[in-house]
């Protein structure tokens, strides 16, 4: 079996058992696990010395799945997808199935649908979505590559994806929140 289908394998089975997983994403590479496992999502927040205050997106990877985890994705969202050049990530009002500390104070959660190839395939063979942070304790610059990710953060996981770690990716997504009656604001 090749790297990338056993990388998949172990680290599905890693999320499944309420892991955490180091992996490349469509951004930068990133901290995950199974954003329904909120003792996971726990996890992380513990990784990352970060404030449960300051809520994390999850990537998708399909049209599909995002309609299974918000309750209505406004028309304005998916005309803003399909014209997306760099990733994007839109912060929605009414997320459901997800779990309940990755809610913003406000109730609303960002969601991302990840074309790339690991990433996508592994939120397609969970068949949940994937929470994405940046692999970096909370404050520190976000790494590019897998050889700037700090060694505490690899030796806290519990799985580091072996594909593309030569990847470099260069910069986070971009993020706008979509609230209820289409307003729309530009968060980054």
């Amino acid at each position: 079996m090749d790297t990338f289908n056993e990388d998949l394998k172990k680290a599905v089975e890693v999320l499944r058992a309420g892991g955490v997983i180091l992996y490349p994403t469509d951004t930068i590479w990133g901290l995950g696990c199974d954003a329904t496992n909120p003792q996971a999502v726990e996890k992380i927040f513990k990784i990352k010395n970060r404030a449960d205050s300051k809520s994390m997106l999850s990537l998708v990877g399909s049209d599909g799945m995002l309609q299974q985890y918000v309750e209505d994705v406004p028309d304005i969202a998916w005309e803003l997808i399909d014209a997306a050049v760099n990733p994007l990530t839109i912060i929605y009002d009414r997320p459901r199935g997800i779990a309940a500390n990755l809610l913003a104070d406000d109730g609303s959660a960002g969601f991302r649908i990840t074309h790339e190839r690991f990433s996508q395939a592994l939120c397609q063979r969970l068949r949940r979505p994937v929470v994405s942070t940046s692999a970096n304790i909370s404050g520190a610059p976000s790494p590019r590559s897998f050889n700037e990710i700090d060694q505490a953060i690899i030796e806290a996981v519990d799985y580091a994806v072996q594909s593309n770690r030569n990847l470099v990716n260069s910069a986070p997504s971009n993020i706008i929140k979509i609230s209820d009656y289409n307003v729309v604001k530009v968060i980054r």
